[in-house]
């Protein structure tokens, strides 16, 4: 026998076994996919919605306008059990307003324990919706272990407010603090240029002072009293308690708690508060007043919960859309350059959508929903273009403010054709700033030097390691007042306003949405709602005559199809949250470590120019 035969066989005996082997592992493929698919079939049913039930609404986390991260990894995340914790805005009034007409729901079990923060104006839209749903005589029962000042403004527009024996209520008022470097900065030796424009521009002062600015501390402390005040109104009419009673309760927390024999959660209840004090067995009780006791489990109520509710009911009810729609985006978060996911505002990728509703036959008018505190003045100028598009197009674009729109949140709200803002939105900030840090006094502090030669002025610039020219300087503050006076003049452009009025509102001040429209910054204090109207009206589209289209990033085919199969794992018994593994203390601080470095590491205009504004109101 030849050698080259020898060769031949072994090789065809190789190719033989490993044709085998795949068809082997196809055969155990096939297998495991009928396992699933039969295990799926075999396990148990998804039980009916009740004819009698209550409908429990739990919000988790923050709630918020877009939640966050790529909709594919946050879908992963809520199969295995990691995902943050936040609450859609949007969910809540979806099911309050489909239970409104719904015959099978008897109450609303508002559970509010685990809701962490709110803006003010997230709040107020959940209140109206709640408001809806009472109206048509159904009943709202809020219970907490505790409430926090968010989960116990939206008990307050119950009908009745229940708290565990345990519990307390908790309103720290409103405030707005941060942490300042200057002194950490000078230890270090880090030379932290910064340029800006705007006497109130305050998001680059913890780089060069140590405590709040005075102008910084008098707008502010406007818009916390404006914010304290709004809340306390809001509350003493839903509550129907005596003026300033809310106030009264938390500057006088300690004496009242004393008065209770240092009973907190009976000093809530002295003060009307609360309704009663119940434990959970007892508010069960309460629940089965109202829809009876659950057929399967006679300890509880018959109850479907809300997100349950929400996937039953889009099922029934199909598309909200139509022939003609107002398309809705979501800007939220800070805005960045390039693509970005939800929760974060990217200059290519919020285009993208934007291109999405332009070229979209059915789409007549947008709605952009931003919540923003700003970010990258470069991205902000790729959506602002086009939403111009949009308007050239015969496509007129409201923006809704949430609970922030400020300094290039504003920016982009103010290219559009109608701004519709909250009484409790953030806006205004219209200033720009630029921070270029440089490390060569660190480095030299530990015997690293940098030299070299270069052709011209701008050789070596703009390098970490290289102190920052004079000319390079002078440059950077030229570019930044050139973008101040570019916003400034776009703002008077769009607003139709006097150039140096709009430069005396401007300097960086922040303004709440009652002092943006008295300013003449925003057209008009509305809802959400009544933007959708606005646009529209503006595109000549009568009322019920047109659907919605929200227009957000999309699932891939493949992406969708792993998300079924883990689901499939899921009602065959097989939890993924099995396979995932608990972090230990030294990852969740590397974590958080790393949380902190992209604060600062996610800006990335190209220019280093910024309009943004530190919003953040507690």
């Amino acid at each position: 026998m030849s050698g080259s035969n020898i060769v031949f066989r072994f090789l065809g005996a190789i190719w033989r076994g490993m044709d085998g082997l795949r068809k082997f592992l196809h055969l155990l493929l096939l297998l495991f996919v009928f396992l699933i698919f039969f295990g799926a079939l075999s396990g148990e049913a998804p039980h009916l919605m009740p004819q009698k039930a209550a409908l429990i609404v739990q919000p988790v986390g923050a709630l918020v306008e877009q939640v966050a991260g790529d909709p594919y990894d946050r879908a992963v995340a809520e199969l295995v059990g990691d995902a943050p914790p936040q609450t859609l805005v949007a969910d809540v009034i979806a099911a309050l307003d489909h239970a409104r007409d719904d015959d099978r729901i008897e109450v609303v079990h508002l559970e509010l324990s685990a809701l962490g923060g709110a803006g003010l104006s997230k709040l107020q839209r959940v209140a109206d919706a709640m408001q809806r749903f009472r109206e048509t005589g159904k009943r709202i029962v809020a219970s907490g272990d505790f409430y926090s000042q968010q989960g116990y403004y939206l008990a307050a527009h119950a009908d009745e407010i229940y708290m565990h024996p345990e519990g307390f209520v908790y309103l720290q008022g409103y405030g707005t603090y941060r942490n300042y470097f200057k002194d950490a900065i000078d230890l270090l030796r880090i030379d932290w240029n910064v340029f800006k424009v705007g006497t109130h521009k305050s998001f680059v002062e913890p780089y060069t002072r140590m405590d709040m600015s005075p102008e910084d501390r008098a707008s502010r402390s406007r818009l916390i009293e404006q914010f304290w005040t709004m809340y306390e109104d809001d509350v003493v009419a839903a509550r129907g308690l005596s003026e300033g009673e809310i106030d009264d309760y938390a500057q006088n927390l300690v004496e009242y708690v004393a008065s209770a024999n240092g009973d907190i959660s009976k000093a809530a209840l002295d003060r009307g508060l609360v309704d009663e004090l119940l434990g959970r067995a007892e508010l069960r009780e309460v629940m089965q007043g109202y829809v009876g006791v659950d057929e399967d489990d006679e300890s509880t109520y018959p109850a479907v919960h809300m997100m349950d509710y929400l996937k039953q009911m889009d099922l029934l009810g199909g598309q909200r859309t139509q022939s003609e729609n107002v398309a809705v985006i979501v800007a939220a978060g800070d805005i960045l350059d390039g693509a970005q996911p939800p929760g974060t505002i990217g200059g290519d990728s919020m285009a993208a959508l934007l291109r999405r509703a332009l070229t979209d036959e059915t789409v007549k008018a947008v709605v952009l929903r931003v919540d923003s505190p700003g970010g990258s003045v470069f991205a902000s100028e790729v959506i602002a273009e086009e939403i111009e598009a949009l308007q050239a197009a015969g496509k007129p674009v409201v923006a809704s403010m949430g609970s922030v729109a400020a300094s290039a949140g504003y920016w982009i709200s103010a290219v559009t054709d109608r701004v519709i803002a909250s009484p409790a939105t953030v806006t205004g900030s219209i200033g720009i700033f630029g921070m270029v840090p440089t490390f060569q006094r660190t480095l030299e502090a530990v015997g690293v030097a940098s030299d070299g030669v270069g052709t011209t002025p701008w050789s070596g610039e703009l390098r970490a390691d290289r102190e920052m020219s004079e000319h390079t300087k002078q440059l950077f503050q030229i570019i930044i007042e050139d973008g101040y006076d570019d916003f400034i003049s776009g703002v008077a452009e769009h607003r139709e306003l006097e150039k140096d009025y709009v430069d005396s509102i401007a300097q960086g001040q922040v303004w709440t949405g009652n002092d943006a429209f008295e300013n003449g910054l925003v057209d008009q204090l509305g809802t959400f709602d009544d933007a959708v109207a606005a646009a529209a009206e503006l595109a000549g589209l009568g009322e019920g005559q047109f659907g919605q289209k929200l227009i957000e990033r999309e699932l891939t085919p493949t992406e969708q199809m792993i998300l079924d199969f883990l689901s499939i794992l899921r009602l065959t018994g097989i939890n993924p949250e099995a396979f995932v593994r608990e972090p230990t203390p030294i990852e969740v601080f590397a974590d958080h470590l790393q949380a902190l470095a992209a604060d600062v590491r996610k800006f990335n205009d190209p220019k280093g120019v910024y309009s943004h504004c530190f919003c953040e109101i507690q």
